[in-house]
């Protein structure tokens, strides 16, 4: 198994093209192993040099009433009175940590996507 670090650009478009041509070794494998092992290699690089931050903690809520067919409503048991949605969805209110703790647990929005504000 030949393998060499990633440390550049063009390493890491090399890399992409043979763990392409990998994709159908079967586990266990020389070739299910090296591509393991790529895979691993290049998470590291993308990790590292194309971080992904969390989405806006309001943007976060309203993709998931978009993908859910959610109504302001629906979040009242998480948030508290219409008034307070709207308040909170309009960016008038900050979302506190009880509605962040309740958003997380009822919608299943990571929590640290609620806290980035």
């Amino acid at each position: 198994m030949d393998i060499k670090p990633i440390r550049t650009e063009a390493d890491y478009r090399a890399t992409l093209k043979e763990i392409e041509g990998l994709m159908h070794a079967e586990f266990g494998t020389s070739e299910g192993d090296k591509l393991d092992v790529l895979v691993t290699l290049v998470e590291a690089w993308e990790r590292e040099h194309y971080p992904m931050d969390f989405p806006d903690p309001i943007e976060a809520i309203r993709f998931v009433m978009e993908q859910r067919g959610l109504e302001p409503k629906d979040l009242v048991p998480m948030i508290g009175q219409a008034n307070r949605v709207y308040e909170v969805l309009n960016r008038k209110r900050p979302l506190t940590l009880n509605m962040i703790r309740r958003l997380h647990e009822g919608l299943g929005i990571p929590a640290e996507s609620l806290l980035a504000a």
